[in-house]
């Protein structure tokens, strides 16, 4: 049971920064308190600021710095590999991934029209959709290798759909400060609200770990990135106090100048999370690239992106859905999201690894077997 107590740590360090951060933000900056706190939210406060070619430039030119060498080595890679491969087809699609498509088929349907005998149950159609996605990914994955999460470790499998929907609540708070997304087309009670939501959250996580199995079972994925730029820290401790140091101002940044200070809403997590795993001595998802393997943080990356185009794809002509309101950037939107907002599924794809990894090493050193 000791290797709980690390776990437990790091979730309560980071549920206090994530929770009491933001708010203390908010109430330097005289912000009536009772707004964040309003269940479900409806009431729309921050005035975000107008686009700007400026900020624009500058962030896509940033993030472009970043992906392009990546997208480079990646396509290069893909040409190479790409003829077909006899043992990538030597698995059948599993039977049960043909339900997973004809329930997801079925559920798109429901979901982009408006039939009335099907009125009642039709805030409920996002979720079909993403317990189908995933039942289609693993069955992917089963063809690819003969192997998925949901078979393999459905014990981990199972567990992601709680954690899952606690991990997205936190977002869910984050926004409550920067108002990035807001929820339109039905109306639920509190009590309501929170089962509809809780329901489609619960997916999250099991959607990108399977896709990212997914990528990682693909031989361009490994080449490319396996032996890639290795980039190592001098001074390990001293690196992580400050980024822990940065994401704490930060996230009381977000309860401040929400238009400035958004993008942390989904990179200081991460920081926060592989700040501690630093200091603990532990290994994170950054550890294997000091040794230039970036295939595991690749392959998170994409998974995130992939899931965010469906989330997105199949939002956008959804009764209950979500529309965006993001200041400097909201321009060129595909479906409902702008298109420099999708960088944000980069870090977050890292954030559901790093979920994922602590709580497949909590299982693995709390089993029976694994107990000295």
């Amino acid at each position: 049971m000791s290797d709980i107590k690390p776990f437990l740590l790091k979730f309560l360090i980071l549920a206090a920064m994530l929770l009491g951060l933001p708010m203390l933000g908010g109430w330097v900056a005289g912000y009536p308190i009772a707004r964040y706190l309003e269940f479900p939210p409806q009431t729309r406060y921050v005035i975000h600021a107008p686009f700007s070619w400026l900020a624009f430039t500058a962030i896509a030119f940033s993030i472009l710095a970043v992906v392009l060498p990546l997208i480079i080595k990646g396509s290069q890679s893909y040409k190479k590999t790409s003829a077909p491969n006899p043992r990538s087809a030597s698995y059948p699609f599993p039977w049960w991934g043909w339900i997973g498509v004809i329930t997801g088929l079925v559920s798109w349907i429901l979901a982009w029209t408006r039939f009335a005998w099907f009125s009642a149950y039709q805030p409920h159609t996002f979720s079909l959709l993403w317990f189908s996605y995933i039942v289609v990914v693993n069955a992917l994955s089963c063809r690819r290798t003969g192997h998925c999460l949901m078979t393999d470790r459905s014990g981990f499998f199972l567990l992601l759909f709680p954690i899952s929907a606690v991990f997205w609540w936190f977002f869910e708070y984050l926004n409550r400060f920067a108002q990035n997304w807001y929820y339109v087309g039905v109306e639920f009670s509190p009590w309501a609200y929170f089962w509809y939501a809780t329901l489609p959250f619960s997916t999250v996580l099991p959607a990108v770990l399977s896709t990212r199995q997914w990528f990682l079972s693909h031989n361009w994925i490994r080449q490319a990135y396996g032996s890639f730029k290795p980039i190592r820290i001098s001074c390990p401790n001293q690196a992580a106090v400050f980024v822990l140091a940065m994401s704490a101002a930060g996230l009381a940044g977000i309860g401040v100048w929400p238009n400035y200070f958004f993008p942390l809403l989904w990179i200081s997590p991460l920081l926060i999370i592989t700040g501690l795993q630093a200091l603990m001595k532990e290994p994170q998802i950054l550890t294997p690239i000091a040794e230039g393997d970036w295939s595991g943080a690749v392959a998170a990356a994409l998974a995130a992106t992939v899931c965010g185009g469906f989330w997105e794809l199949w939002n956008y002509f959804s009764l209950a859905k979500w529309e965006y309101s993001i200041p400097l950037v909201h321009r060129f939107q595909i479906f409902e999201m702008p298109l420099l907002g999708y960088a944000g599924y980069l870090p977050f794809g890292l954030e559901c690894a790093v979920i994922g990894g602590m709580l497949g090493q909590l299982i693995h050193t709390s089993s029976p077997e694994n107990t000295p």
